[in-house]
């Protein structure tokens, strides 16, 4: 897979210090703002740490039935860019 130059671009969200709890709020709200803008393809940042963010929020993204599908990006593992119907 080879670096996509627009990523830099696209809708993102910062979930650094969040809980468990928080993520389901924040990440709804941000794909319903993004559905709304008509963004295709947003990021979330979840960063590495000890993975419950990043755990909690696959599990959403799975069960999201807005979601088309979701990866993480090959050159940094603490984000995950997610592509929207």
């Amino acid at each position: 897979m080879s670096y996509d130059p627009f990523l830099n671009i696209l809708p993102t969200i910062d979930l650094h210090g969040y809980n468990r709890d928080m993520v389901k709020y924040v990440v709804d709200n941000f794909i319903t703002d993004n559905i709304k803008l008509n963004n295709k393809k947003i990021i979330i940042i979840h960063g590495i740490g000890k993975g419950i963010v990043k755990e909690e929020l696959h599990f959403l993204l799975k069960k999201d039935n807005r979601v088309k599908r979701y990866y993480l990006d090959t050159f940094n593992i603490g984000e995950t860019i997610i592509e929207l119907y």
